[in-house]
């Protein structure tokens, strides 16, 4: 098996020559681990007994575990490889509350973001030891592993006195500037959770449910789970402690931050560059850290400024994935995405930083794109929604940024919406209402294993990792906007090469009709290569290049020495 580099992978790995590899060079794989595959039947149920509200597994629902692991997952690496796939983010394996919320609304932690133990493997997911497993297989390949961390909240532990039963309104400051609820935890669950100082009632903020809006933003609880008082010197150092020994223990190569919008500035000021420095000192110095700022629109404003004020390193792009969910599935011109583009400008450090944003069309909690295809052009014929979403990939592979494949979508994955809805799984699903999905480009279901390396989006995925791996302008190159429609139509950008400063032109066609176009270039290149579609050989004329395209199709076109 070839690296990265192109030699071995135990060579990869002997020469760390993974760990050279910057942020914007990766292609970021992301799963949940209880959704992926089961590889040890044993931890299904957590080493808990009792049923699925004691244990938290049901396969047959789609809100509690399904018994998907690390074991699961070492024995599928090949398949992430083959993908072309050279980072691994993985969903939270922390230990969890097995299962939360009110009577008739319980679900499970299958997801990992109810903590109780921040410092071990959950038992669903096996141990320590196979963590380390883990890490170290996908690191053999030249694959890093990014960690899913939250800091924001736990589980849900503290009640208050007020409300007993009922979730409380969030009390402000300016309201009840002392305190504002009475916390009250039950003796069985006093010391539930580890480092110990995190049993403390006064590390939280105990002002009830968070609006979103305002204050309640950064101090109320996350659908009730328990809000950490982030901006206290005790709570920084107390995760840099948590966070920055999962670095020591396990080598990992990266953070993806959760809410990290709702935790304040000050504390992601001193934060990051712990991490960053713990991770130089364990010999990783291209560590990625990369917070969850959500937004549903394609203003970079609100993502922006966390890397400005809270001096995050890079943030989810969901600007970018609404960009494209607009232009590919609203009607929507992609003169969109050049407004996109044009506020790469806010973030700290300017267009560079843009090429460090990890970018996604689907994910765990937004649904994934194929879903909003389907719901958003209902007269579609299957086959055009695989086209539509075939051209989603290529936008994410070869436009500016680091592209985040969300397992399933490889194999046609659709959902039926958003949270719970889009966390199919891999392996054969007994959830009722995955298994009567309708996947594209296959007539499989979920009720069967899905890691078909035939699927003709598993293939068409690997071909264009493979072309963003042999050319450096599609990971790390400038990009300029050339042309666009203000309907759906004609999107076309140049890749710079930063070394050769040779140009590759990408062009797109987002309507159903076929067109013809002329791209603007520099006017030194004399010669195109094709790298993806049909390419002209010449320019039409200096400074000109001549494009035809197919409906829903893309080009790729390489400029030549001859100059």
């Amino acid at each position: 098996m070839l690296s990265w580099w192109g030699g071995s992978s135990v060579e990869a790995q002997d020469a760390g020559a993974f760990r050279a590899r910057l942020p914007q060079d990766e292609v970021i794989y992301f799963l949940l681990p209880d959704r992926f595959e089961n590889g040890d039947p044993r931890n299904d149920r957590g080493g808990l007994k009792g049923d699925k509200f004691k244990t938290g597994f049901d396969p047959s629902h789609k809100g509690f575990y399904h018994g998907g692991d690390l074991r699961g997952l070492i024995s599928r690496l090949d398949y992430i490889e083959g993908l072309g796939a050279t980072a691994i983010w993985l969903g939270p394996i922390y230990k969890n509350k097995p299962v939360q919320g009110a009577p008739g609304q319980e679900s499970a932690g299958y997801h990992g973001y109810w903590i109780t133990d921040f410092t071990r493997v959950d038992d669903h997911f096996g141990t320590q030891k196979e963590m380390k497993e883990f890490v170290d297989a996908a690191h053999a390949r030249g694959i890093k592993v990014y960690l899913d961390i939250i800091t924001n909240h736990t589980a849900d532990v503290i009640s208050y006195r007020e409300c007993p039963g009922t979730e409380c309104p969030y009390r402000s400051r300016a309201d009840y500037p002392e305190k504002a609820y009475e916390p009250l935890v039950s003796p069985a669950e006093a010391k539930v959770k580890v480092p110990a100082w995190l049993n403390d009632p006064v590390w939280y903020h105990n002002r009830g449910n968070t609006t979103f809006r305002g204050e309640s933003s950064i101090m109320g609880d996350f659908a009730g789970l328990d809000d950490v008082m982030t901006e206290h010197p005790r709570v920084v150092q107390g995760f840099i402690e948590i966070f920055g020994k999962w670095i020591e223990d396990f080598g990992v190569d990266g953070f993806r931050i959760d809410t990290a919008r709702h935790v304040n500035p000050e504390f992601w000021q001193a934060f990051s560059p712990a991490m960053l420095d713990k991770a130089r000192a364990r010999g990783i110095p291209n560590f990625h850290i990369f917070g969850e700022v959500f937004t549903e629109t394609i203003d970079v404003a609100p993502l922006a400024v966390h890397t400005r004020v809270d001096r995050l390193p890079a943030v989810l792009d969901f600007a970018f994935r609404a960009g494209v969910v607009e232009t590919l599935t609203k009607g929507a011109g992609p003169d969109k995405l050049t407004t996109l583009f044009q506020g790469d400008a806010l973030y700290e450090g300017g267009a560079p930083t843009g090429l460090q944003l990890p970018t996604f069309i689907s994910n765990h909690d937004v649904g994934r794109f194929a879903h909003f295809a389907r719901k958003n052009l209902p007269g579609a014929s299957d086959a055009e929604l695989l086209q539509r979403t075939l051209l989603a990939h290529a936008m994410m592979f070869t436009l500016r940024g680091v592209p985040v494949i969300y397992s399933g979508d490889e194999q046609g994955f659709t959902g039926d919406g958003n949270d719970q809805d889009s966390r199919e799984d891999m392996f054969p699903s007994k959830v009722a209402v995955y298994n009567d999905n309708v996947l594209l480009g296959t007539k499989a279901t979920t009720a069967e294993s899905n890691f078909n390396r035939s699927h003709p989006l598993y293939v068409a995925i690997a071909e264009m990792a493979a072309l963003r791996k042999e050319h450096p302008a599609l990971r790390r190159g400038q990009q300029i906007v050339r042309n666009y429609d203000e309907k759906p139509g004609l999107f076309a950008v140049s890749r710079i090469d930063p070394q050769t400063q040779r140009e590759i032109v990408i062009a797109f066609n987002t309507s159903t009709e076929r067109l013809q176009a002329n791209v603007e270039i520099d006017s030194r290149w004399r010669a195109f290569r094709s790298l993806k579609g049909t390419c002209a050989p010449t320019p039409r004329v200096p400074g000109s290049y001549s494009v035809t395209l197919e409906p829903l199709s893309y080009v790729v076109c390489a400029a030549q020495d001859g100059t």
